[in-house]
C-alpha cells in the first residue's frame, strides 16, 4: 500500500468519524424538540420585557442566563418525554424516526442527558437569575416530565387541558426572572399564562384529528379516540372563543394597548373561522391546516404584545365587570 492510498484512506476515516460524531449530536439536539422549545423561548422572553416598564429595556445578561436556563430546562423535559413515549412514539407515524424510539440513542444514555439538562439549568437559574424563577420552571419541567407525561396522557382525554398549565408557564417564568416576582404587576403574567393555557386544548386537538388513528393504535386516549371527531370539534370551536375573550384581557386590564387589542381580535377571529369551518366540514386537511395557524396565531400574539409593550401609553386602567 501506497503512502497516498494510506493517506486518503486516513481522510476517509476521519471524515466518516466526524459525519458520526455530528450525526449523533444532532440526534441529542432532537431529544430537546428545538422547533417547540423556540416558542417556548420566545413567549418567555416576551415575559421579561413586559417585566420591565418601558422605555427600559431588561438586563442583556439576564435575559441571556434566563433564556438558556429555561431552554435547557425544556429540554431536560422533552427528553424525558422521549423516554417514556418511546413505545408510543414507535407506533405513530408522526413520531417513529424519533431516536429513542428507533434505538439510536439508548433509554439510558437519554435519561443522562435529560437530567444533566435539568441539573445544568437549575444551576444557572439559581446562581444567575434568581431561585423563583429556578423553583417556578422546576415545577413546570416535573409537571410536563412527570404529571402529564407520565400519568395525565395515558389516565384522561382530558390530559393535555390540565397539562397544558407547564406549557403555559413560560411568560410567567420570564417575567420572574426579571423581577423575582416582587413586581407589583407580576399578577399581569397571569393573562400571558391564560392564553398559551386556553390556547393548548384547540391547538393540539386540531393535530389530534388529524393524526386520531395513530392515537387510537398507540392507544393514548385522546379526545378524538375517545368522544369521537364532532365532539371535539365542538370542544376546539368552544375553546377558540373562550380564547378570543382572554386575549383581549390584556387591554381591558390596561396592560396592553389598542394596537394590541385590536391585533388580538383579527387573530382570534382568523382562528375562530377556522373553529367554525372545522366544525362544519369533513375536509381531512383542514385539522392540520387549523393546527398550522394556532402555531402562527401564538407567534404574532405574542409579537404584538411585544411591540405593543413599548407604543402604549401604560395606565394600568382597571375595569370593572
Amino acid at each position: 500500500m501506497t503512502k497516498e492510498s494510506t493517506t486518503e484512506n486516513l481522510d476517509k476515516e476521519i471524515a466518516a468519524q466526524s459525519c458520526e460524531v455530528k450525526a449523533v449530536w444532532r440526534q441529542y439536539f432532537e431529544l430537546c424538540k428545538p422547533k417547540v422549545i423556540a416558542l417556548i423561548v420566545f413567549t418567555a422572553v416576551v415575559g421579561m420585557f413586559m417585566a420591565v416598564p418601558k422605555p427600559n429595556l431588561p438586563p442583556m445578561d439576564l435575559v441571556f442566563f434566563a433564556c438558556l436556563g429555561i431552554y435547557l430546562a425544556a429540554g431536560s423535559a422533552a427528553a424525558i418525554n422521549h423516554i417514556v413515549d418511546r413505545y408510543v412514539d414507535s407506533q405513530m407515524a408522526r413520531t417513529k424516526s424519533r431516536p429513542v424510539a428507533t434505538g439510536q440513542i439508548s433509554s439510558k444514555n437519554a435519561l443522562i442527558f435529560a437530567l444533566s439538562l435539568g441539573a445544568i439549568s437549575m444551576f444557572i437559574l439559581v446562581k444567575f437569575v434568581n431561585s423563583f424563577t429556578a423553583l417556578l420552571t422546576f415545577i413546570s419541567l416535573i409537571g410536563y416530565a412527570v404529571v402529564y407525561t407520565m400519568y395525565l396522557k395515558r389516565a384522561t382525554p382530558q390530559n393535555i387541558v390540565i397539562g397544558g398549565a407547564a406549557g403555559a408557564a413560560p411568560p410567567v417564568l420570564g417575567w420572574a426572572a426579571m423581577t423575582g416576582g416582587l413586581d407589583p404587576h407580576f399578577s399581569d403574567s397571569f393573562w400571558l399564562f391564560l392564553i398559551i393555557f386556553i390556547w393548548t386544548p384547540p391547538h393540539f386537538w386540531a393535530l389530534a384529528i388529524y393524526r386520531r388513528h395513530d392515537y387510537s393504535k398507540a392507544k393514548i386516549p385522546m379526545l378524538p379516540v375517545t368522544h369521537g371527531v364532532q365532539y371535539t370539534r365542538l370542544h376546539i370551536l368552544l375553546y377558540t372563543i373562550l380564547l378570543l375573550v382572554i386575549s383581549v384581557m390584556p387591554y381591558y386590564t390596561g396592560m396592553s394597548g389598542q394596537f394590541y387589542y385590536y391585533s388580538a381580535l383579527v387573530l382570534g377571529l382568523i382562528f375562530l373561522a377556522y373553529a367554525i369551518a372545522l366544525f362544519f366540514s369533513d375536509d381531512e386537511k383542514l385539522p392540520l391546516r387549523t393546527f398550522v395557524y394556532s402555531i402562527y396565531y401564538l407567534m404574532a400574539m405574542f409579537a404584538v404584545l411585544l411591540i405593543d409593550h413599548y407604543i402604549h401609553t401604560d395606565v394600568r386602567v382597571k375595569y370593572l365587570f
